[in-house]
Order: C-alpha cells, then structure tokens, then sequence
C-alpha cells in the first residue's frame, strides 16, 4: 500500500503515473493551503503558493531521479530563491515544509504515505490549534493614549480601567509633540460585557479628545 508507483528511471515512468502524481500534488496542496487557510491568517498569494509547491517539488524529484550533476544545479537555483524570498513566521516555514515534504514524496511515487502524511499533519495542526489557542486573545489589546503634560498618567484613567477592564499594563512611556505632550502605551485586558465604543469615549474625554488607539495583539514581531 505504501509503495512507490514509480520505477527506478526516469525514462520508464509513464504518462498515467505522471498524472497521477501531479493530480494527488494538486489535492494534497489544496488541503495543506485550507489548513494554514482556517488556523492562521494568511495573503491569497501565499495560499496560492502553498497549494502549487507540492507539484513543483513533485516534478523537480521527478526529473533529477539520481542525477548528480541535475540535483546540485537544483541546489543552487533553489538557494537564489530564497534569498529572493522574505522570511515569514513560524507557521509560515511550517506549512512551506510540509507542502515541500509532500511534493518530495510524490516525486518519489509514494502516492499513499503522501497522503496519510498531509491528513495526519492537518488533523494535528487543528487539534494543537484548538488546545493551544487562548480566549483571552480576543479580548487582549493593545491601547495607545495621548494626553497634556499636566496630567498624572499614573493615576488618570484609574477608575476608567476598573470599569472596563480585567487587567492593565503600562508598557511604555514617551513624550511627543516637542514634549508638550505623552503618549502612553497599555496592555489591556477587556471585559467581556463591557463595549470598547463606550471604553474609548471615556478615555478620550478624559484626555481632552486626543488621540486615543485601541488594536489587536500581534504576535508576528516576535515569531520566528
């Protein structure tokens, strides 16, 4: 069940196994790019990718098949590539290794572990999403106020935070506007009954309606 449809040369594989092999590299591409589609977000240009580089991995092992001089020509185009690439996070590198993993097995005729190998990584890949992933990423954010220097930051928006929210973090501190001014920078945890509308009318009448910027936690700037 788990072997190669292929034989040992490159001229004796026919067009029915080609087929195949590209048609199964275009299936498994599709789940492996619906996978990092539904757990993170993602360009339609990279989804696109993921679901074309199995194929293109497929025919690359296909047409070296032992071939010194061929692999070692494929080596250095693969590296011009990726030097021409920009880095991604980590579930990025992740979902381009297991579509190139696929690809590497196709090329090499193993139609079934292919497949068993995607279902298996995209059922485990839901399945640490949904233990790993945190509710309170919802309603974390990241809050940025700009007030007068004649106003205590330490002590401001006290009762302001006790109403709206579970927790909150000075992050930073830093004077603007030739140092007429503050911008501080927060960490908060909103409640869940609580309206971030109402929050942030509360603090921008506090702060004399200056700039008041409530905005999701991105983890991206500390990835791998």
């Amino acid at each position: 069940m788990l072997e190669s449809i292929l034989n040992e040369t490159t001229a004796s594989v026919s067009l029915v196994d080609c087929m195949i092999c590209i048609v199964t590299a275009i299936l498994l591409g599709g789940v492996i790019s619906f996978t990092h589609k539904m757990t993170t977000k993602s360009t339609p240009n990279f989804l696109l990718t993921l679901c074309i580089l199995p194929v293109l991995v497929q025919v690359i092992i296909l047409l070296i098949n032992g071939n010194l001089g061929t692999s070692l020509a494929v080596a250095g185009a693969f590296s011009l590539v990726r030097f021409r690439s920009m880095p991604g996070n980590s579930k990025e590198i992740i979902s381009v290794l297991w579509a190139m993993a696929v690809g590497l097995g196709l090329g090499m005729g193993y139609i079934a572990y292919s497949a068993i190998i995607t279902i298996v990584v995209a059922v485990f890949i839901f399945i640490l999403n949904k233990i790993i992933y945190n509710e309170k990423d919802q309603i974390e954010r990241k809050l940025k106020i700009v007030i007068p220097e004649n106003l205590d930051y330490e002590e401001v928006f006290d009762d302001i935070f006790k109403q709206y929210t579970d927790k909150v973090e000075l992050s930073k501190v830093k004077t603007t506007n030739m140092g007429s001014m503050y911008e501080l920078s927060y960490i908060v945890e909103m409640k869940k009954e609580q309206k971030e509308k109402e929050f942030m009318d509360e603090l921008r009448c506090r702060n004399g309606n200056m700039l008041v910027m409530l905005e999701k936690m991105e983890l991206s700037e500390v990835e791998l």
